[in-house]
């Protein structure tokens, strides 16, 4: 199943169900008409902050347009079980997909925290858009190196490392110097 494909449908469906036009959605989430039809055409797939903004302005969890499955218990994820993967631009203006985001708890309901193990693949591209959004992001590098730009600073991690940050601060994420990494991350946005 190509879960990138479900993202738009599913903004699009509760959108509709809430009697929202794409334009009071684009005004109420600071994204443009463009933007917003876009997404719901599954012709774009945003980085996570406008998909935060948008899950505010319907009123959902992030988790809802990736998965929102009904397990009210523990959700386990097995080491091969989180095949289905997405991919995000992350901000990045012209490698459009260079995250593949697997979800780590994509069969628990009701949840308030969204873990992803994330593949980072090599890109070229050295311009970045500082993105921010409501909730906090934790980040641990499991292979390779990744740069933080947060707010007027920019740490370097390496493997082992973690960073735990506000991501109401403009922030960005990314590969040191465009090489591969993985990093494990759990974004928390408050309902």
């Amino acid at each position: 199943m190509d879960t990138s494909k479900i993202v738009g449908e599913k903004i699009k469906g509760l959108r509709e169900n809430k009697g929202i036009s794409v334009a009071e959605l684009a005004e109420r989430s600071s994204l443009t008409v463009e933007q917003i039809e876009r997404i719901e055409n599954n012709i774009d797939l945003p980085s996570l902050a406008p998909l935060i903004k948008i899950a505010r302005v319907l009123g959902v969890r992030l988790g809802t347009f990736l998965d929102d499955n009904d397990e009210t218990g523990p959700a386990i994820c097995r080491k091969h079980g989180a095949q289905d993967a997405i991919s995000f631009s992350n901000n990045a203006t012209q490698s459009r997909k260079h995250m593949v985001y697997h979800s780590l708890a994509k069969s628990k309901a009701d949840r308030h925290m969204e873990p992803f193990i994330i593949d980072v693949e090599t890109t070229e591209n050295t311009e970045y858009i500082l993105s921010s959004h409501e909730g906090e992001e934790f980040i641990l590098v499991l292979e390779g190196t990744m740069e933080i730009s947060y707010g007027k600073n920019t740490y370097l991690l390496e493997e082992g490392d973690s960073i735990y940050y506000d991501s109401i601060v403009p922030h960005h994420v990314h590969a040191y110097q465009g090489e591969a990494a993985k990093i494990l991350a759990v974004v928390y946005t408050p309902v």
